[in-house]
């Protein structure tokens, strides 16, 4: 019995602090929509001239001031010789109606970093679209991946916006320095070539659902659940209620279902792929993964940015959305009850890849 009064005691503290969420909630959102949805912005960043200025910094401790005077004027030759031919091309590229196609290539630069619910998502798109909309031939995209995958439908998005990006003819290379695995490898194999770092985790090509059941515990206190649905499998497994064999073969069918449709989408995008071998679930360090063919190459992000620098403009593009101190107040509360109801509902009830 004083148990029971201390689970009603420990229910009560929660309800009321759900409700005092709920109404700090409706109140910061009546404040803040009178003035109307926040607005991003892009975020662009140089890192061609980020790179050269950081050379530069460490070649004044390396060299003397002769050098360096003797250097710069060459630089300034060069520079000018080649301006000088440059405004030549595009004089003759606007008389003839082709003056879009003289400007120099450019490496756009995207990151990645994914949560469980892929969130992440809603940036990348509108990096992508904005990306979409000024590419030209010779120019590539790369994007720096780190992610130990998530909900299906969320990283079903981003891997559908990554698409877009092939869709248009422009190559795509994705980077993984830390982690790309199950739906992190979902994005991947979307690019023209995977790089990875030796030690980066690749790979968990498989679909999990997992949720833990109370009903022994509520029946020990005569606690009664119910559940009622429209519907045969509405609702399979779950948490308070007792499960049946029928249900869990049900669930682990729609397990299977959703693994054969992840490594149906691998096996498009990578053909030489042997998918059997590495559709168990298992992942591998970055050098296991290019032996097996999941990646193409060893390197890391940094690597491929240094060498696009000497040939392109590097611009890394990021997309940031404004919040006022509302929004950001708002942003917290729900995203502090979105991870409990995410924890205790959508990881047992929807398959994580």
């Amino acid at each position: 019995m004083e148990f029971l009064l201390d689970y009603g005691l420990f229910l009560a503290k929660i309800v009321t602090v759900v409700i005092a969420l709920v109404a700090v909630l409706v109140i910061v959102k009546s404040v803040g929509g009178k003035s109307g949805a926040a607005k991003g912005e892009l975020e662009v960043t140089n890192l061609t001239e980020q790179h050269k200025e950081t050379v530069e910094q460490l070649e004044h401790y390396l060299h003397d001031d002769a050098f360096l005077k003797a250097r710069d004027k060459a630089e300034k030759k060069s520079a000018k010789e080649k301006n000088k031919a440059r405004d030549k091309e595009i004089k003759k590229a606007a008389k003839e109606g082709e003056l879009d196609t003289q400007r120099e290539a450019h490496l756009f630069v995207l990151d990645f970093k994914g949560s469980i619910d892929a969130k992440e998502v809603a940036s990348l798109r509108e990096e992508v679209t904005a990306i979409l909309a000024v590419a030209r031939e010779g120019d590539e995209v790369l994007l720096r991946l780190e992610s130990g995958g998530g909900m299906v439908h969320g990283y079903g998005l981003a891997s559908s916006q990554l698409d877009r990006i092939k869709s248009a003819g422009l190559p795509l290379t994705i980077a993984v320095d830390k982690v790309a695995a199950s739906g992190g490898y979902m994005m991947a194999c979307i690019a023209d070539k995977i790089v990875s770092a030796p030690f980066a985790i690749v790979g968990s090509i498989g679909v999990i659902a997992q949720l833990p059941n109370f009903s022994k515990v509520l029946k020990k206190y005569d606690i009664e659940y119910e559940q009622l649905t429209a519907g045969e499998y509405k609702r399979t497994l779950t948490m308070f209620g007792e499960n049946t064999d029928k249900a869990r073969d049900k669930f682990k069918q729609e397990l299977e279902e959703t693994h054969g449709l992840f490594k149906d989408f691998i096996r498009e995008r990578r053909p030489a792929l042997d998918l059997e071998s590495v559709a168990t679930g298992e992942h591998w360090f970055g050098t296991q993964a290019h032996k097996l063919g999941l990646v193409d190459e060893i390197k890391t992000s940094d690597d491929l940015v240094v060498e696009a620098c000497k040939e392109k403009t590097v611009l890394a593009i990021h997309y940031v959305e404004k919040k006022k101190l509302t929004s950001k107040l708002a942003g917290l509360a729900g995203e502090a009850a979105d991870n409990v109801l995410m924890k205790l509902i959508d990881r047992g009830q929807r398959p994580i890849v």
